[in-house]
């Protein structure tokens, strides 16, 4: 799995952050959440490629779906063919697509529209679920979890061929949860040579919000939570007025929530080019935090690789 951010500015871009959106990479399948104003040149300039086959708002202000129908127009100019699922909080289905339509024409491949309410399964993939969940900002909004299903436990052949088992399709088997039978009559279970399931992983992608219950369980355990973290300590009290989260509350939830990275985005145009001391407070409450910015990669590993 590997996340590069797009855009990690607040509502103002600037010459070093776009507004938001962030690119998520798993088994070769492309997704985008939120999609700021320039966000097809982002992709460009950051190599991600342009097969997307969904796309996740979090909500509807600008500075988080105005980069859409130029996506849109450009894939179509590209002869695009493929279908494309666009997942957007209830109520907001009728937005976007006057949204979709401001160039005066639709595109020529095939585009959906899903509402999604918080706690709902906004996509099921191939091993692994996108759910939205519930923040809390000024508008109808949520954020997104994508979820992988539990791996297999680890096969132990040394263990297998202990037991008498031939090298051979009965290891299948065995890792794939069937008892086998052996020449002499015994009878082998899977949980004889098979560890408990492992875990998937976990990234959650708040969009804008406050700190809140909500955000702290969806991202419970996390790999990554990628939150909002508009603003610094001297600008606290601006925080729950507009509906977004200091650098430091966006820490003290993940270190609640037990994620094991925090990504700090939609940083105010009111730092400039230098947000490092966003990070230096988050750090204080939470050591693994650090300020994402335009173009970053970051590859997620699974909670158990050595």
């Amino acid at each position: 799995m590997h996340v590069t951010f797009l855009g990690t500015s607040g509502a103002i871009p600037t010459t070093e952050r776009n507004t938001s959106a962030v690119c998520l990479r798993r088994e070769g399948e492309r997704f985008l959440f939120d999609v700021g104003e320039g966000t097809q040149r982002q992709m460009m300039r950051f190599n991600t490629g342009f097969d997307i086959s969904h796309v996740f708002l979090t909500h509807l202000h600008g500075d988080h779906v105005l980069g859409l129908p130029g996506l849109l127009q450009t894939w179509d100019f590209n002869e695009r063919d493929e279908a494309l699922a666009i997942h957007t909080p209830s109520g907001t289905k009728p937005d976007v697509e006057d949204l979709l339509s401001v160039a005066g024409t639709r595109p020529s491949y095939p585009v959906r529209v899903d509402e999604v309410s918080p706690g709902a399964v906004a996509l099921r993939g191939d091993e692994f679920e996108v759910r939205a969940f519930e923040t809390d900002h000024r508008t109808t909004s949520v954020g997104y979890a994508l979820v992988e299903d539990d791996r297999k436990g680890r096969f132990d052949r040394d263990r297998a061929e202990e037991l008498g088992v031939p090298v051979g399709p009965k290891f299948s088997k065995l890792h794939d949860g069937e008892s086998v039978e052996l020449e002499d009559g015994t009878v082998v279970d899977p949980e004889q040579v098979v560890g408990d399931p492992r875990p998937g992983r976990r990234v959650v992608y708040t969009g804008d919000t406050r700190p809140s219950k909500p955000v702290e369980r969806a991202a419970e355990n996390a790999d990554l939570l990628i939150h909002d973290a508009t603003f610094a300590d001297e600008d606290a009290e601006r925080a729950p007025q507009t509906g977004h989260a200091t650098a430091r509350g966006a820490a003290e939830l993940a270190a609640r929530a037990g994620v094991k990275r925090l990504a700090l985005t939609h940083v105010s145009s009111r730092y400039g080019g230098y947000a490092g001391h966003l990070g230096e407070q988050a750090r204080e409450a939470f050591p693994e935090a650090f300020v994402a910015e335009d173009g970053r990669e970051l590859d997620v590993p699974f909670p158990d690789a050595e």
